[in-house]
């Protein structure tokens, strides 16, 4: 039977490479494990990769810089919006303190009867500090972060629609979603998948903003990645998927590190199927002590190499 473990990874187009790695390293204290460019076009954009200590699926950001190429994009209905994060329940204080200190503005809010800390990556993305009691993934201790306060890794995906109908119903009974669906206000949330932690999914209907726009753009959550484990699960889930009637769906693509396919929700946000590489995922081209240190071409960027190295904005970790 197919099904969704949980969450894989979450990718944002952002701003200048640098102020991205600022953010999320010095900052947040997550761990750069790769650097390389975007597999798709002719115009190599970097892509960057930063996760918990390990590198678990669940626990990965990867950034698209697009400032220097002049691409912005626009936020606001259908297309995921927030980026959920899991920290322990008593580390608020601590990340509250941490990110004023770094002259990130932080509010408080309530969801669900729990305090979050809600703030932006510098290109304007919503994070959300997230505060869940039990969850195993090891933190990253980068830049002084306590081992008792860092982040386990994603939390889930805050998506806002018009029509959220569509969207839970997507969800609930195409997408592997289980467990009770929660609401407040606005907001309906519900998980994805068997994991204990990682694959919440909360659905904010808006019907006030402008439709957000889908192509690369700096500013914008592209799409969010589901770990459906297996090659054979990912076939299935994809034909799935296209039995019920989502059409708007990829093949599959090889992206070296993990293997993908796509699929555009019913509420607009992209959604992609993700495995990790059965050949090496993280470690097939540097060794878990090396991750991050050095430059990663796919294969048919190769011989540009050094073209595409004077093309990229130089990033100090």
């Amino acid at each position: 039977m197919a099904y969704v473990e949980g969450s894989h990874h979450v990718t944002l187009s952002v701003g200048y490479a640098q102020d991205d790695v600022d953010f999320h390293v010095k900052i947040l204290g997550l761990r750069l494990i790769k650097r390389t460019v975007l597999f798709d076009g002719s115009v190599p954009i970097y892509h960057l990769y930063y996760t918990n200590a390990r590198g678990d699926p669940s626990s990965v950001l990867t950034t698209f810089p697009w400032a220097k190429a002049g691409v912005t994009g626009q936020r606001g209905t259908n297309q995921a919006r927030e980026v959920l994060l899991s920290i322990p329940h008593a580390s608020m204080d601590y990340w509250q303190r941490r990110l004023r200190e770094h002259d990130v503005e932080v509010a408080d809010v309530q969801r669900f009867e729990q305090r979050r800390l809600a703030f932006r990556h510098p290109s304007g993305i919503e994070y959300v500090f997230v505060g869940n009691n039990g969850d195993e993934r090891i933190g990253h201790t980068g830049y002084g972060v306590p081992q008792e306060h860092a982040i386990h890794g994603l939390h889930g995906v805050g998506v806002h629609v018009a029509s959220p109908d569509r969207m839970v119903e997507f969800a609930d009974e195409s997408f592997h979603a289980h467990g009770r669906l929660t609401e407040e206000g606005d907001v309906a949330a519900l998980q994805v998948g068997t994991a204990a932690h990682g694959n919440h999914l909360e659905i904010t209907a808006n019907r006030t903003d402008d439709q957000g726009t889908w192509r690369f753009g700096a500013g914008t959550c592209h799409h969010f990645a589901w770990n459906v484990d297996t090659a054979a699960n990912q076939n299935d889930v994809k034909f799935e998927l296209e039995g019920q009637g989502y059409t708007d769906i990829s093949e599959i693509k090889d992206r070296k590190y993990f293997k993908s396919t796509y699929i555009r929700t019913p509420g607009g946000a992209l959604f992609e199927l993700a495995i990790t590489h059965e050949d090496g995922g993280w470690t097939c081209d540097e060794s878990p002590q090396e991750l991050g240190t050095r430059f990663q071409l796919p294969e048919h960027f190769e011989h540009r190499r050094r073209e595409i190295l004077d093309r990229l904005e130089p990033i100090t970790p």
